[in-house]
């Protein structure tokens, strides 16, 4: 995503454009509107077809998304490898003990985890070891079940036994595990550690009680309650919110994830899989990148690696969408580049990643993924090249990535980059490019105020039909102003995104795939905002942006309806072949009620609405469903349905045809990347 720099640079031309287009001044202002405003949708002439998977989720592990978040380890820091291997840790010197902490690399576990501690007791008094802090404390609830466990060995006469407790904020034991009969040998050891209180903010210490040399490795408190109850699992709250989304495709690792400050720091994905333990962690590069929300303990365990994604994107009915590096680093950190002469190894990377993903299970990458427990295909379809890449440069790796993809995988969709901002003379030197090379779909990202995405509703109406279609990759209405820390997940940012939606709709037959960023946003650990899901240690909460998102992505119909529409709606509409409906979205900018008429003969339907007279109006975690839909039924009409549109508000109807026999067939098809 853009980061300030890009904004200062490139954004710029987002406002040039508002201003010099139809900015929309008191857009938002309260207003008097006619009555019985007139919404003619033409059922009777249904235009191409939708792509199923038009709406997902974007994922980049940005704001604690990751670890901390979604990948539900407790333990900070588990295997010594940040770059203050003791981040996260104190000593515990507990009565009269005395001892060291000594990190070692000699005889480590693995090559890709090369650290570990060596705890070495001269005195155990009642106790010596060490706490850790957890992600921004450690979260529990009363009757909660970890597993705790670690790689642990003695020098032989050392301690044969080590202790975990869970500390509450007021010193309090809620919950202890005991390891015991090491040797010399590295051996993984778990236990359970039940939870008898309720905290957000605990901490973990481990105690040795024994005089003696210890060393620990991948120390973890892992809770049994995942996703699925799977050991590696994931957390259960968030994966939830993105289940009832119904995404259309997961797009995954990011972002500027992807393209790392540095080509060493990129995200490479066979690093990724197998064990956790051999999975070689690295600096996130959201830990300085922010400059006002600095967080040094930012670091990457790729716990949840491309096995996890895979795997998450099937559970939730999402085609997955992968993003690989092409060989180019962040352009607005090092804009490192590989010499083109060294991109087939990029192209090798991402061809690995299908065999990875589809394969058959003689294949290598195949055989990885059944060893995993996963033999079938994840049906992989499509793949990004490149984040936020431009220029020359760009252009010149995409050409091979494609030459390349194209002729052993013909079936796999490319998607490829607009650059940072949607407009201006990078973003018009890629897309002629692009076309001329014939690409599948290009990645176009806008992040800009609200009034923006009110005065772009109509973006696509005049896109070329015969080009490549568009991923709306990354979007997000900036309430202040674009990267300021000020921005709100407020409702005068999702209704301008869900007018603005209504234009990808409407343009289906262009737009093939759209997604919100970021995804989401710790409370006590954020670099960005807005974000689409925000939640603490213990709790979570939709935004009303993700409840747009939901509406968009459960709603989907199978064609397009032209519509024409009264000023100051916004308005798509579609039929959904499979249950003959009529689905119908309308947003009202304004502060007054809008009576509308649509014509048609419909039986007895849904509304869902979503509205507040309140444009700051945000959810939180004390009160989460403060603006979330609010389905009720609508009437059978045969001369036409009237509904009354409330002030500020997006609204869905679901209206079954009475005579679906008027439906005539389709003359034109969107391509399904999903």
């Amino acid at each position: 995503m853009p980061l300030l720099r890009k904004v200062q640079d490139r954004l710029g031309i987002v406002v040039v454009a508002v201003v010099t287009g139809f900015l929309l001044i008191g857009a938002f202002a309260q207003t008097s509107a006619p009555t019985a405003d007139v919404i003619d949708i033409h059922v009777d002439k249904p235009g191409a077809s939708i792509s199923p998977g038009m709406f997902g989720v974007f994922f980049e592990d940005i704001n604690f998304a990751a670890d901390g978040g979604l990948y539900p380890e407790r333990i900070k820091n588990r295997s010594f490898e940040f770059t203050e291997p003791l981040s996260a840790w104190t000593k515990l010197l507990r009565d009269g003990a005395e001892g060291e902490l000594d990190v070692r690399t000699e005889g480590a576990l693995n090559a890709n985890n090369p650290h570990y501690l060596r705890l070495h007791v001269d005195t155990p008094g009642s106790g010596f070891g060490i706490a850790n802090s957890g992600f921004r404390g450690i979260g529990a609830q009363a009757g909660e079940d970890f597993t705790f466990s670690a790689y642990v060995r003695n020098t032989g006469s050392g301690p044969r036994k080590i202790r975990a407790a869970l500390i509450d904020e007021q010193g309090k034991t809620i919950g202890e595990a005991l390891l015991a009969g090491f040797n010399r040998e590295w051996k993984k050891y778990q236990a359970t550690l039940h939870a008898t209180a309720t905290t957000a903010h605990a901490r973990l210490n481990v105690i040795v009680e024994e005089p003696g040399d210890v060393d620990l490795d991948m120390v973890s408190l892992y809770p049994k309650d995942t996703w699925k109850n799977r050991p590696n699992g994931l957390r259960k709250d968030l994966v939830q919110f993105l289940a009832d989304m119904h995404p259309g495709f997961m797009r995954f690792p990011g972002g500027c994830i992807v393209e790392g400050r540095r080509l060493a720091l990129r995200y490479q994905w066979k690093k990724t899989v197998g064990d956790v333990s051999d999975r070689l962690g690295i600096v996130n590069r959201w830990n300085d990148e922010m400059a006002k929300r600095l967080t040094p303990d930012y670091f990457q365990s790729f716990g949840l690696g491309f096995f996890e994604y895979f795997q998450l994107a099937e559970d939730i009915g999402a085609s997955p969408l992968p993003i690989v590096n092409c060989g180019m680093a962040c352009q607005f950190n090092s804009s490192e580049t590989a010499p083109l002469s060294e991109t087939g190894a990029f192209i090798q990377d991402a061809l690995d990643l299908i065999d990875f993903a589809n394969g058959p299970v003689e294949t290598p990458w195949g055989a990885v993924r059944a060893s995993l427990g996963h033999p079938a295909s994840f049906h992989l379809k499509t793949i990004g090249v490149g984040n936020e890449q431009w220029g020359p440069r760009y252009i010149e790796r995409y050409k091979l990535f494609a030459a390349a993809l194209k002729s052993k995988h013909p079936e796999i969709a490319l998607i490829s980059s607009a650059g940072p901002s949607p407009s201006g003379k990078e973003f018009d030197y890629l897309w002629s490019n692009l076309r001329q090379l014939h690409a599948d779909i290009v990645d176009e990202h806008y992040y800009a105020r609200p009034e923006w995405f009110l005065a772009n509703s109509a973006r696509y109406d005049g896109y070329d039909r015969k080009g490549p279609k568009v991923f709306a990759g990354e979007y997000a209405a900036q309430t202040d102003r674009v990267v300021s820390l000020e921005n709100r997940n407020n409702w005068e940012g999702a209704i301008a995104e869900a007018a603005f939606i209504t234009g990808l709709e409407r343009n289906a037959d262009v737009v093939a795939m759209a997604s919100y960023a970021p995804l989401f946003a710790h409370v006590d650990a954020w670099q960005w905002t807005p974000d689409l899901i925000w939640f603490d240690n213990l709790r979570s909460f939709g935004t009303p942006n993700y409840y747009v998102q939901k509406l968009y992505a459960n709603n989907v119909g199978t064609r397009i309806l032209p519509v024409t529409a009264p000023k100051g709606l916004y308005v798509s509409a579609s039929i959904d072949q499979r249950t003959s409906e009529v689905i119908v979205k309308i947003v009202n900018v304004s502060g007054a009620a809008r009576p509308v008429k649509i014509g048609g003969a419909f039986g007895s339907g849904r509304a869902f609405v979503l509205a507040n007279a309140n444009l700051k109006a945000e959810n939180s975690l004390d009160q989460p469903g403060l603006l979330t839909p609010v389905e009720s039924a609508v009437a059978a009409s045969p001369q036409g349905l009237s509904f009354s549109l409330q002030p500020y508000s997006f609204t869905v109807l679901r209206l079954p045809l009475a005579n679906p026999r008027a439906l005539k067939p389709a003359k034109t098809k969107s391509p399904d990347p999903s």
